[in-house]
């Protein structure tokens, strides 16, 4: 039913010129429309997916729907229909098989120390299936965690993730979704838009450099990201515009879905906390950058949040102060910058506002502010990606739950109450684990054998197809998944197997966009994960009519304000 309303590894970066790399794309994408003009595979004319960072699922909805409501915390208490999940039940929460029990984070413990989530490691913890090494591969110590390195086992429940758990009863959430493939941030990013972490080429000083001199790829010819590295030639990442000829960043090759959208000429944009430059760049006459813009905006980490205190002898006294400056802007968290098509090198501004979501010189790459200017205006762009402001991107270290759901009540309390809404989903998703504990392991689609590889002993992630590319192994954690809409299954959990890429398969057919690779599949093991992503479709009733009625919370405590 219709609804109607070139590969870089032998490329030498010091022989391109430097105003064509600055520039991004050469070849301008068809004229972008409204996002209504588009005939789609769904009532759903506007995909919001809200990208945030480091949680498992068993870290916020490990005893869903039970809280412990302690006297003083938001209350939360479930619906009497609220369907089972796969949580934490029976002996995984008094006999586990790590060394520690799990156990309830309270909201007074809001932050935490930020735990290992590497590669290897997180193939480490899993130990074969076992899923008993998380103390010993990935749990840490330090402020905020304690000196026994037992809080990778924490998890917090309904009196702290409310405003998570509150959507969940109203709308759907899947227990069944994987990061793509193990490791950090930037892999699950770059998962998310394009299903492809092969295909990178590091950059230091100017010269493509080879896999064993870089430290964010497997082995020489391999090209595959399976680290945290800046992406080339941002203004506000690592290399300053390259001119910091010191610096390591990554530049992908490939297609992403910004490409797909723009040779559509559908609209669509990457909104990112702090993307806006504080100092905007300065160019020479031939355009070759003289000063980088600089992207300094920052925030008092964990607003309300209390410092950690000696109770569960986690810090020492007094405690380190944990309200300090958080830039928010994160270079390694924003994948279209790793692409020449789709970067913003210099962040440059939008033309207007009417001009977002369609392509000029900001390259459809945006601040959160423009997110609401353009919504404001009627003006959101058929396809948004939001990344919030490091502060409150839910990150352990320099983000909270409680600063988390401030922001993505904000967010979705705004479209909600915008004409838009009607024909609006949400996808709220993770870049990665961050290591918490999961008492899930994900079925392996993509094996690899390198040195890299843990997960059933060294040099071990299952037998890949020959030719298949190394390190992206996957599936890796267990991570959230929510989407809200008028059009969701309400109070449904989905165990339907996604994963990162299931929301861009979502975009592609929704959109009829085709597939990352074309219409013919790659040699095995080599194609993008789009094709092979688990439907997010379960997740919604188009056959019904859609729920109205905004879902209205407090950004402060995740509770009910409104139901009306």
């Amino acid at each position: 039913m219709i609804f109607r309303s070139s590969s870089l590894r032998h490329w030498t970066l010091a022989t391109v010129g430097t105003a064509a790399i600055l520039s991004g794309s050469a070849t301008p994408p068809a004229a972008a429309r409204d996002a209504d003009d588009f005939p789609t595979d769904t009532p759903i004319k506007h995909v919001v997916v809200i990208f945030q960072e480091n949680i498992t699922f068993d870290h916020y909805f490990g005893t869903y729907p039970k809280a412990a409501n302690p006297s003083g915390e938001p209350r939360f208490t479930a619906q009497d229909n609220t369907p089972a999940i796969n949580g934490l039940t029976g002996g995984l929460l008094t006999d586990n098989p790590n060394q520690f029990n799990p156990f309830r984070l309270d909201r007074s413990e809001a932050f935490t120390c930020d735990q290992d989530h590497g590669y290897s490691d997180e193939q480490k913890a899993v130990d074969g299936g076992l899923l008993d090494k998380f103390v010993q591969a990935v749990g840490r110590k330090g402020l905020g965690c304690r000196p026994d390195g037992s809080t990778v086992m924490g998890y917090y429940d309904g009196n702290t993730i409310t405003a998570l758990w509150n959507y969940a009863q109203r709308f759907a959430m899947s227990d069944n979704s994987f990061d793509t493939t193990f490791g950090p941030s930037t892999p699950g990013a770059i998962n998310l838009i394009s299903g492809q972490t092969h295909g990178a080429t590091a950059v230091k000083g100017g010269v493509a450099l080879t896999a064993s001199s870089s430290a964010v790829f497997v082995d020489p010819g391999t090209g595959t990201v399976f680290g945290d590295a800046d992406a080339f030639l941002d203004d506000c990442g690592v290399d300053k515009g390259g001119t910091v000829p010191s610096a390591t960043t990554i530049l992908m090759s490939g297609k992403n879905v910004g490409d797909l959208l723009n040779s559509k000429g559908i609209t669509w944009g990457w909104f990112q906390g702090g993307f806006a430059p504080t100092q905007p760049a300065t160019l020479n006459a031939d355009g070759s950058i003289n000063t980088p813009a600089v992207c300094a905006s920052a925030h008092a980490g964990h607003p309300g949040v209390p410092n950690p205190t000696a109770a569960d002898g986690n810090t020492t006294i007094p405690p380190t102060d944990i309200h300090t400056s958080v830039t928010d802007y994160s270079s390694h968290h924003e994948p279209f910058m790793y692409y020449a098509s789709t970067r913003n090198p210099h962040h440059l501004r939008p033309s207007s506002t009417a001009m977002i979501g369609k392509t000029d010189q900001a390259n459809h790459q945006y601040d959160t502010a423009d997110f609401f200017r353009a919504l404001k205006a009627g003006n959101l762009p058929a396809v948004s990606y939001l990344k919030a402001p490091a502060f409150q991107d839910g990150h352990p270290g320099n983000s909270d739950p409680l600063s988390e759901q401030t922001f993505l009540v904000q967010v979705i309390n705004a479209l909600q109450l915008s004409p838009e809404w009607r024909e609006t989903a949400v996808v709220i998703s993770y870049d990665d684990s961050d290591g918490w504990y999961d008492h899930v392991n994900g079925p392996i689609l993509s094996p690899s054998a390198t040195p890299l590889d843990f997960l059933a002993g060294a040099g071990n992630c299952g037998t890949p197809q020959p030719g298949a590319f190394a390190a992206r192994c996957g599936y890796g954690p267990r991570l959230p998944l929510v989407v809200i809409s008028p059009w969701a299954k309400v109070n449904f959990v989905d165990h339907t197997t996604t994963d990162q890429s299931s929301s861009l398969r979502f975009i592609e057919d929704n959109w009829d966009l085709g597939l990352i690779d074309g219409p013919t599949a790659p040699p095995p093991g080599q194609a993008s994960f789009d094709r092979i992503a688990g439907t997010l479709n379960n997740m919604f009733d188009f056959d019904d009519h859609p729920e109205l009625r905004p879902l209205i919370l407090d950004p402060t405590t995740g509770a009910v304000r409104d139901r009306d």
